[in-house]
């Protein structure tokens, strides 16, 4: 082996080892911080609601904040949510097609119940059906789809292939008069083995900067202002 040929095995050795020192950080010091930010241990390992919603679903991260601001009036904010409605509040060129989100409570939205479609594309071909309902206490919106992003009913048979998913968003007096948002859910995929591949490095980095985009925008919109 010529001294070249020996120092661009070293390089590569050299690569691969600074590769594996970065994953290893990130699944033992970042990961573990998106997977819970702002929430508490009992909030992230302890039960929460919708569990038997998705079939074989796996439990996802768990987020929280805490808002200076009554649960009746943050749910407001979260009943009236959709891409045809209010938005999401979150990066809107990047969830919400670019259409900025509502800065102001739309009453004609407020009354929502389970089984209705909240759009998730413009033209509404695919849409988070919301599957649990406590008001001013728990929404589950549910997306249900095959890899090629057609919707299909989870009542009947699943694809062989497919995403089923639940966002849950449950809401808690905290001290104050505050409301405390927590958001978890559940998520079910085929192929099985794909799920924690994708989950690792494209699902929970995302919903992170999404999640915690929208708990800012929650707290503009709802918190008096100077807090």
């Amino acid at each position: 082996m010529t001294h070249r040929a020996i120092k661009r095995a070293s390089q590569a050795r050299g690569a691969v080892a600074a590769a594996a020192a970065v994953a290893t950080a990130y699944l033992a010091v970042v990961r573990p911080r998106l997977l819970r930010a702002g929430a508490t241990a009992a909030e992230a390992n302890g039960p929460y609601p919708g569990a038997g919603l998705i079939p074989d679903g796996t439990r996802s991260g768990t987020m929280a904040v805490t808002i200076d601001a009554p649960r009746s009036r943050v749910w407001a904010w979260l009943a009236q949510m959709g891409t045809d409605r209010a938005g999401w509040y979150s990066w809107d060129r990047l969830d919400n097609f670019g259409r900025a989100s509502a800065r102001t409570i739309h009453p004609e939205w407020l009354d929502i119940a389970v089984g209705d479609h909240l759009a998730g594309t413009p033209d509404g071909s695919q849409w988070w059906e919301v599957a649990a309902l406590e008001p001013e206490r728990f929404l589950g919106l549910r997306m249900s789809l095959d890899l090629r992003g057609r919707p299909f009913d989870p009542a009947g048979q699943r694809p062989r292939y497919f995403t089923d998913s639940l966002w849950g968003f449950e809401l808690k007096d905290a001290a104050g008069g505050r409301a405390r948002l927590v958001v978890s859910g559940y998520w079910s995929f085929r192929p099985k083995w794909l799920q924690p591949i994708l989950s690792v490095l494209l699902l929970e980095p995302s919903h992170w900067v999404m999640q915690t985009r929208q708990f800012t925008n929650l707290k503009r919109r709802t918190e008096p202002e100077g807090t």
